[in-house]
């Protein structure tokens, strides 16, 4: 078994983690969701907080990597926007952003993120965040 097999579930009936990568940076929302897709995992790109919201009462992710300083509605504002949507459904937000500030740290835990991710993060982290996530 290959890498990106093994990476989705050791289950064979668990579906793969739906991954939502949310970034005004179109190159860095799309290289985000190759990175997934090459290790199995469906993810979809999104490149601000409105389309982001409509893609997600369809697709229901899983996971999102959020950036946090985009125009129009800003990451932690989305982070709310989505955990209403899921309602009970369990979804984990991580913030993938350039902003290092404790401000932003703040506002984040303060959204409901799992985690703070400084750009350019590691491909190997975000896969295994992936692969932790459960669904």
């Amino acid at each position: 078994m290959s890498n990106a097999e093994s990476a989705v579930s050791p289950a064979a009936d668990r579906r793969p983690c739906r991954i939502l990568c949310v970034d005004d940076n179109q190159d860095i929302a799309d290289t985000s969701v190759s990175l997934f897709k090459a290790y199995g995992f469906d993810a979809r790109p999104c490149y601000d907080g409105h389309s982001a919201v409509r893609l997600a009462k369809d697709f229901q992710p899983d996971l999102c990597f959020l950036d946090l300083n985009m125009p129009g509605m800003e990451g932690d504002e989305l982070a709310v926007h989505l955990r209403e949507q899921a309602g009970t459904r369990p979804m984990t937000l991580i913030a993938l952003t350039a902003m290092s500030s404790l401000g932003y740290v703040l506002r984040t835990e303060a959204a409901g993120f799992s985690q703070y991710l400084v750009k350019p993060a590691d491909p190997e982290e975000l896969v295994n965040i992936a692969r932790n996530t459960v669904v």
